[in-house]
């Protein structure tokens, strides 16, 4: 086995797989995975479970195989890199200047508590169980439903609280 041997330079250089059709597979697989994510997978609470993480690993896996077309160039995994990178950019720059597409990309916040109540249809459609929420308030110094005029879940996933009036901080 020879591991300094000749270096086959124009394979590993010269793209396998026409550079459009790359920008193309990227550019379906990025738009597809992110309306899926985004509508599918709306947000999870604070950081991310592991079973969310090992649905990513499994869906980055699954997109690899759309996206390639069996690549061996470093110059067709580049391009792909940046055309994953450049739809990443292009998205967050068009929602911080189309509002409508800003709601599309970072979802509105959602009411879970209101006024010491819970907003228990909304807790559902985020699948937020009662022990969830209280683990986000306990972390907030809420001790109390009484305590909170406003819990809502931000597009982040992460839980803001607005305290009543006269609650103690």
């Amino acid at each position: 086995m020879n591991l300094f041997g000749p270096v086959d330079w124009e394979r590993l250089l010269m793209p396998g797989t026409p550079l459009l059709e790359i920008v193309i597979r990227g550019t379906v697989v990025y738009l597809s995975l992110f309306l899926l994510l985004r509508f599918v997978f709306r947000r999870e609470s604070g950081t991310p479970r592991i079973s969310m993480l090992l649905l990513l690993v499994i869906l980055a896996d699954a997109a690899q195989n759309a996206m390639a077309d069996d690549y061996t160039s470093v110059t067709d995994g580049l391009l792909l890199v940046m055309t994953l990178m450049g739809w990443n950019y292009a998205l967050d720059w068009l929602a911080s200047r189309i509002r409508w597409l800003g709601s599309l990309v970072h979802p509105p916040p959602l009411p879970l508590v209101r006024n010491g109540r819970l907003l228990r249809r909304n807790m559902r459609e985020e699948m937020m169980s009662e022990e969830e929420l209280w683990s986000q308030l306990r972390l907030q110094g809420i001790q109390e439903l009484g305590e909170v005029r406003l819990a809502q879940m931000e597009g982040d996933g992460k839980i803001s609280v607005v305290r009543a009036k006269g609650s103690r901080v």
